[in-house]
């Protein structure tokens, strides 16, 4: 009988782990692999916006122009590689009191199957970037795609940086009804929300002044991501 309980035991444990390390390694959330800030604990109604993949000269400029206009800092989790070409829409970022964190240098589809060390490269490498253009060390990373596994949790560490999630998924790169993706990200506000979105999509440009709007309809107050999580945005 000790047989026969043992053996089901070593099948259902797989079954119950392998799962359990899959939900967490897309649930950023869950904390599973890397501990990740992903809102702020408090009752106060302040919430952080923050774009992801940019630079990009096609809808940074006009989420920028936007938030200059509505006086919203926000967060910027650049893709190192769309930096050279863009190195005047990083200072701009920058100059108009920004947040710029790291999100991976390549954000390669493959990224989450790099070893430990090519994955501390590459954060090493958007770092050494971000300096050269700035002179600032951006101590917040947001995985690509949000995807965690211990070989990040071993890079991240190394790169002395701090995860940073969501709480608020807009899912914008998917969205087609403009109407419909305002609505879901304003139902979804609650206190210390870091709101997901992207400055590569035009979308998220259009719909962005009245989500703005909306949130402080609702009697929101936007604040810069790292004072809200009560994190310093550089080492």
């Amino acid at each position: 009988m000790e047989v026969n309980i043992s053996a089901w035991w070593l099948l259902v444990l797989p079954l119950v782990y392998i799962p359990l390390c899959v939900w967490g390694a897309i649930k950023i959330q869950a904390n599973y692999f890397i501990p990740s800030v992903s809102q702020a604990r408090t009752n106060e109604k302040v919430v952080a916006l923050s774009f992801d993949d940019g630079p990009l000269p096609e809808y940074t400029p006009l989420v920028l122009d936007i938030l200059r206009q509505e006086q919203v800092p926000a967060a910027f989790f650049c893709i190192g590689k769309n930096i050279p070409e863009n190195d005047e829409l990083l200072e701009r970022i920058h100059a108009e009191g920004h947040v710029i964190g790291n999100h991976s240098w390549c954000h390669d589809f493959w990224f989450d199957l790099y070893s430990s060390k090519r994955m501390q490269l590459d954060l090493d490498r958007m770092q050494e970037q971000v300096e050269s253009v700035l002179g600032i060390t951006p101590r917040l990373f947001r995985p690509p795609y949000g995807v965690t596994n211990p070989n990040l949790a071993t890079a991240v560490e190394k790169e002395g940086l701090v995860s940073v999630g969501w709480s608020i998924r807009s899912l914008d790169t998917v969205a087609k009804d403009e109407a419909v993706l305002l609505q879901k990200i304003l139902d979804a506000l609650h206190p210390g929300a870091v709101i997901l979105l992207h400055d590569t999509c035009s979308i998220t440009a259009a719909i962005l002044p009245r989500l703005i709007k909306g949130i402080r309809e609702k009697g929101y107050r936007l604040e810069r991501i790292d004072k809200l999580l009560k994190i310093p945005a550089y080492a």
